[in-house]
């Protein structure tokens, strides 16, 4: 996936709210991902440390086009294969409470409202169980 340079310039600008032409280095992880990357916390971090405390549209732009910029955070059969250590009945389930600790407790955290926000919609069965590869693939939109 790529982004012109229409659409970068849009989105920068939402988040220019001064209209100076920068945008403070706390929003880079949020314009990156509105604009269809998936970058970590930490790599966000790095990035911003780099520009200083507000980020000039072409600063803006040669973070944006920095190699793997759009490369997927991780394929299907990846996050199946994670959940799967979890799994141990080898079922293919997980309990709710499980995920939810493993959502908010390990790796790049979410906060109790991201996971709530990540489970609305999702089967549980009767005894608090979710299949997690349905789980993945919905998430993921396949």
């Amino acid at each position: 996936m790529s982004v012109n340079d229409a659409e970068a310039k849009e989105a920068f600008a939402l988040f220019d709210k001064r209209g100076a032409g920068t945008i403070p280095n706390d929003s880079l992880g949020d314009v990156l991902r509105a604009l269809g990357q998936n970058p970590t916390q930490r790599e966000v971090a790095q990035l911003a440390s780099q520009v200083g405390p507000d980020i000039s549209y072409d600063a803006f732009l040669q973070i944006l086009h920095r190699e793997g910029g759009f490369d997927p955070a991780g394929t299907a059969d990846e996050f199946i294969r994670g959940f799967q250590v979890f799994d141990k009945d080898g079922k293919g389930f997980i309990g709710q409470g499980e995920l939810k600790y493993v959502l908010t407790s390990l790796g790049e955290k979410l906060s109790d409202e991201e996971v709530d926000e990540l489970l609305k919609g999702v089967q549980v069965t009767s005894d608090g169980n979710i299949h997690y590869e349905t789980f993945v693939r919905q998430i993921l939109g396949q």
